[in-house]
C-alpha cells in the first residue's frame, strides 16, 4: 500500500487499514509538538514487500544466504527470551508491557524479514499491553525500537554520546495504542552488516562483556542481523599454528599487541605493542563465546574470521617448499624488521587450504556450528602478483575451498575496499575473475565506501555477485562532526531499485565508533526503509526524540547543520586534519603563505592494505562547509539552553559543536601564524601562537565538562583488563600509542601514522597536544628573533623525545566531568565568536 502523500517518507504497511495512520499517540503524553513537526509524528513508514530487485543476483543466490541463518537458529522460547532480555536491561520499569512472539513458520512475514507491532486485548496495569512478532530476536528489538521511537518519542544512542532518552515514556498501563489492528514493517533487503575489520581495535580492544552486552543491546534495536565478530581469534590461531609446529615464541613475534591486532591480522605488521600473554589470550577467548552465544540468542548470523594467508615467519622454515613471499614494507619509518615486512603464504599453494580449514575447524570446535559466514580480504593486502584473469580465479578459488573444506555451507563475505583503493589493478577482467572464482550465492560483497565512493555503479553490480550498500563514514575513531545524509537517505534505495540490482543489504563499516549519532541512526532506519527518506523532516522528529522535547531554536539549528556539517559532498574522505590534532611536522619555509591560505586537501598517498589516508605533505584540514553558518547553529543551540541543560544528549551536542567550531578556527589561526613567521612579523607571531595555544586549553577545559570527552577512561579501561603488572604496563603503552604516535619512530623521524587515530580528549589536549604546539612554536620565534632558520630537526628530536616518554607515562587522568558544559560553551562562544 502505497501513502497518498508524496512528500513523506515510506516506512511500514498498516495491516487492515487503508488510510494513513494517525499521529503517534505517545507524544499526546506531553505538550504538543509545533506545527511543523506534527507531519512527522505519524506513523509514516507503507513499507511494500521485499522488491525482485533484491533477488535478481538468482534465487538460488539468496536461498543459499538465507541457509546461513535458517539451521543455525536458536529456538523461538530461546529469541524470545532474548528479546525480553534487551528490554529489560533497557527499560527494566516496562519489563512486563511488551510481549514477544517468534512468527517461525511466516503466517506474519512470509517469506520476508519483519516485525509486526499491535495490542494486547484486555491489557491493564501489570500485564502486556503491546505485542511485537517477528521471526527473529533482532526483529523483536527492531519491532521495540521501532515503537517506543515512533510512539513514544525515544532516542536511543551508545552512552558515549549522550545516550538514551527514555523520559517520555508513559508510565505502565499506559502506553499509547496502536490504533490500526497492526502495523507490519518488513525489511527491503535481508541483511543489516556491521563493523570494520579496524573497529575491533579503535573501539572494542578494551570492553569487558559489560560493554559488550550493551553493544549487542544496541545492535539488535538498530535491526543487525550480520555483525563482524573478530574477538579472540589469536587464541584460535595459536591452536591451529602449534598444530603446525609452530612455538610460542614465534607466535610472540608473529601476533601484534592489543590496540594493534587488526594490522596485525591484515599482516601490515608483527610483534608491534606484543606479544600477547596467555591471559590476554584465554580472556579474550571466553569473552567471545559469550559475544557469540548472546548473538546467536538474538537471531543474528555471526561473520567469523578466516585465513587470508598471514602466516608466522616460522612457515618459511617449517615448510621450505611452499610458496611464501614476504611481503613490503608498511608505513615503517625504516622498515625495522623487529615488526615491518610480514609474511603471506600463496592461497595456489596447497598448505593454504590446510591452514585455512583446520583454522575454520577449529572454530566450530571452539564456538560450535554457528554460522557460515567468513570474512576474507587476501587482497587488500597483497596484491596478485599478476593480472591474468586464470591466475586470480585460481587464487580466489583456492581461497574458497579452504573455507568450504572446513564448513561445506561456507560462504565468502569480503570487503570490496580493494576495488576503490586499488582501482588501477582492478579492472573489469580482475574483477570478474575474482568475483566469479566461485558459484554465485556463495560470496557477497561489502560496496564498503557505498556513501561516497558507490563500486556498484561501475561494475555492473558487482558483475551479478550479491553485494552490501555500506557506509564507512569514519577513520582511526576520529572526533569529528561529519556525515552525508543525502546520501545515507537514498543512497540505498537507488541501489535497490537500479536495473538487475543485486544489492542483498544494508552496512555500517566505520573504523571507529561512538559519534555523530545522527549519522548512525538515520543509516541503521535504512534498513527498513523502502522509500527515500525527507531528510529535513526526519531531522525535526530526530531533534524531538533526541532531547525530549520540542524546541523552535533546535529546529532552526538541526535545519543549518544538515545543509553545512552533514552536507558534505565533495567526495573526499573525511580523515580529521586539525591542526590541533594533527600538528603538521614541516619546516615553516616549506610552503609559501599563499599555499598556505588555500581551502584544498593535501595530496595524499594511500595504501591498499591501510583503510584511510595518510599526509605526505602539509595536512590542510577537511572543510566541506560554511564554518559562518555552522556557528549560526552553534548560536541558536546556546539560546536553546536554559531548557534543555539536564538533558545529557543535548550536552554531548553542545560540547561536540562547540568543539568542532574552535578547531576550525584553530585551523585559521595556525595559518596566521605561518603568515606572519613567512613575513617576518615578529609581534604577529606571538599574538597568533598565543591565541592558538589558548584555544587548546579553552577546548580542554570544554570538553573535561562532558564524561564522554575524557583521555582517563580509555586508559583505565585498558588497565583494568590487566592481570598482571607488567600487562597494565604493557596496555597502557599500547592505550596511548595508538591514540598517539601510532607505530614506530627514529630519534628525528616521527611516525608516518602519528596522529592517525587522533583524539579530541581532554587530557589529551593538555598533556599532548599543548606541548607540541607550545614546544613549535617557541622554537618559531626564536627562529625569527635570531634570523636563522628554523630548526627543523632540533623540534623533532625534542617533540619525539617528550612523545615516547609520554606514551610509556603513568599519570592518571579524570574519569569523571568537570564544570557546566552551557556555561563554558557560551563563555567560548562571547569570547571566540562575538
Amino acid at each position: 500500500m502505497q501513502s497518498s502523500s508524496s512528500e513523506m517518507p515510506h516506512a511500514c504497511s498498516c495491516e487492515d487499514q487503508r488510510t494513513e495512520p494517525e499521529p503517534l499517540a505517545g507524544f499526546a503524553m506531553r505538550p504538543p509538538p509545533s506545527p511543523p513537526l506534527l507531519p512527522l509524528l505519524l506513523l509514516l513508514l507503507l513499507l511494500p514487500s521485499p522488491p525482485a530487485a533484491a533477488a535478481a543476483a538468482g534465487p538460488a543466490s539468496l536461498e543459499a544466504l538465507r541457509a546461513a541463518a535458517g539451521r543455525r537458529a536458536a529456538s523461538p522460547a530461546t529469541q524470545e527470551r532474548a528479546a525480553a532480555g534487551v528490554l529489560r536491561r533497557l527499560l527494566p520499569s516496562h519489563a512486563l508491557s511488551f510481549r514477544f512472539q517468534i512468527d517461525p513458520k511466516g503466517g506474519v512475514c512470509g517469506d520476508s524479514s519483519c516485525f509486526r507491532i499491535s495490542n494486547v486485548d484486555g491489557s491493564s496495569k501489570g500485564r502486556a499491553e503491546i505485542l511485537i512478532q517477528g521471526n527473529t530476536a533482532v526483529e523483536l528489538a527492531s519491532g521495540l525500537h521501532w515503537y517506543l521511537k515512533y510512539w513514544c518519542g525515544v532516542h536511543i544512542s551508545w552512552d558515549k554520546t549522550g545516550g538514551a532518552q527514555l523520559a517520555s515514556v508513559p508510565s505502565p498501563g499506559s502506553l499509547p495504542r496502536v490504533k490500526e489492528t497492526a502495523v507490519k514493517v518488513e525489511r527491503p533487503v535481508p541483511w543489516n552488516y556491521y563493523q570494520n575489520v579496524v573497529t575491533s581495535s579503535y573501539s572494542f580492544v578494551w570492553w569487558d562483556w559489560r560493554r559488550w552486552e550493551k553493544e549487542i543491546d544496541w545492535m539488535a534495536l538498530q535491526g543487525i542481523n550480520l555483525p563482524l565478530a573478530f574477538t579472540g581469534q589469536e587464541a584460535v590461531w595459536q591452536k591451529v599454528f602449534k598444530s603446525f609446529n609452530v612455538t610460542d615464541r614465534d607466535l610472540d613475534d608473529f601476533f601484534g599487541g592489543p590496540a594493534f591486532l587488526a594490522w596485525a591480522r591484515m599482516g601490515n605488521l608483527h610483534a608491534w605493542g606484543g606479544p600477547l600473554s596467555q591471559n590476554w589470550l584465554d580472556q579474550q577467548l571466553a569473552l567471545q563465546k559469550k559475544i557469540l552465544s548472546r548473538m546467536i540468542e538474538l537471531g543474528m548470523v555471526p561473520v567469523l574470521p578466516s585465513f587470508s594467508g598471514n602466516v608466522p615467519v616460522a612457515f618459511k622454515k617449517l615448510f621450505p617448499s611452499a610458496s611464501i613471499t614476504r611481503l613490503g614494507e608498511w608505513n615503517t619509518v625504516d622498515g625495522n624488521p623487529r615488526w615491518c615486512c610480514t609474511y603471506i603464504l600463496d592461497p595456489s599453494d596447497a598448505l593454504f587450504i590446510d591452514v585455512g580449514q583446520a583454522f575454520i575447524k577449529q572454530q566450530m570446535k571452539e564456538y560450535g556450528d554457528i554460522t557460515s559466514i567468513y570474512n576474507c580480504d587476501t587482497f587488500n593486502e597483497n596484491t596478485p602478483p599478476t593480472n591474468e584473469p586464470a591466475y586470480i580465479s585460481s587464487l580466489g578459488s583456492a581461497i574458497y575451498q579452504a573455507m568450504s573444506r572446513g564448513n561445506k555451507d561456507a560462504v565468502w563475505l569480503m570487503q570490496g575496499w580493494l576495488f576503490y583503493s586499488d582501482a588501477a589493478f582492478w579492472k573489469e577482467s580482475q574483477m570478474k575473475a575474482l568475483l566469479h572464482s566461485v558459484p554465485i550465492g556463495k560470496m557477497m560483497v561489502l560496496d564498503l565506501f557505498a556513501d561516497v565512493k558507490p563500486i556498484w555503479q561501475t561494475s555492473s553490480q558487482f558483475y551479478g555477485v550479491p553485494y552490501i550498500w555500506c557506509m564507512l563514514h569514519n577513520f582511526g575513531g576520529n572526533i569529528e562532526m561529519y556525515g552525508v545524509l543525502d546520501s545515507i537517505s537514498s543512497g540505498p534505495i537507488d541501489a535497490r531499485r537500479s536495473y538487475n540490482s543485486t544489492m542483498v543489504g544494508v552496512g555500517m563499516c566505520m573504523e571507529g565508533i561512538e559519534h555523530n549519532p545522527v549519522v548512525y541512526e538515520l543509516m541503521s532506519e535504512m534498513a527498513f526503509r523502502s522509500q527515500k527518506v525527507e531528510v529535513e523532516d526526519w531531522l525535526k522528529s530526530y531533534s524531538y526524540r533526541r532531547y525530549g522535547q520540542s524546541n523552535v531554536e533546535i529546529q532552526k539549528a538541526w535545519a543549518i547543520l544538515y545543509h553545512t556539517i552533514y552536507n558534505c559532498t565533495d567526495g573526499i574522505a573525511d580523515h580529521n586534519k586539525d591542526y590541533i590534532v594533527e600538528f603538521p611536522d614541516i619546516s615553516p619555509s616549506s610552503f609559501s603563505s599563499q599555499y598556505s591560505k588555500r581551502k584544498i586537501i593535501s595530496h595524499v598517498r594511500k595504501h591498499p592494505r591501510f583503510l584511510g589516508e595518510v599526509s605526505a605533505s602539509l595536512p590542510q584540514p577537511h572543510l566541506w562547509y560554511s564554518t559562518e553558518e555552522a556557528v549560526k547553529s552553534l548560536e541558536l543551540f546556546l539560546k536553546a539552553g536554559n531548557g534543555l541543560s539536564e538533558s545529557l544528549t543535548y550536552r554531548y551536542d553542545l560540547v561536540d559543536l562547540t568543539r568542532q567550531s574552535l578547531s576550525k578556527l584553530a585551523n585559521k589561526v595556525y595559518l596566521d601564524a605561518m603568515d606572519s613567521y613567512q613575513k617576518r612579523d615578529s609581534s604577529g607571531l606571538n599574538f597568533h601562537t598565543k591565541k592558538f595555544l589558548e584555544l587548546i586549553m579553552d577546548i580542554e577545559t570544554l570538553l573535561a565538562s562532558d564524561d564522554n570527552f575524557l583521555l582517563g577512561p580509555w586508559l583505565e579501561t585498558a588497565k583494568n583488563l590487566a592481570m598482571t603488572e607488567d600487562e597494565r604496563k604493557q596496555y597502557e603503552w599500547n592505550a596511548r600509542t595508538q591514540v598517539t604516535m601510532w607505530y614506530d619512530d627514529t630519534k628525528t623521524e616521527q611516525s608516518k601514522l602519528h596522529d592517525y587515530a587522533n583524539k579530541f580528549w581532554s587530557g589529551l589536549l593538555k598533556s599532548y597536544y599543548h606541548p607540541r604546539a607550545s614546544k613549535y612554536f617557541t622554537r618559531l620565534s626564536r627562529s625569527l628573533q635570531e634570523n636563522r632558520s628554523f630548526q627543523l630537526e632540533e623540534w623533532r628530536r625534542d617533540w619525539i623525545s617528550y612523545s615516547n616518554e609520554w606514551q610509556s607515562g603513568k599519570e592518571l587522568y579524570p574519569v569523571k566531568a568537570t564544570g557546566d558544559a552551557l556555561a563554558i560553551s557560551r563563555y567560548l562562544f562571547a569570547k571566540y565568536f562575538r
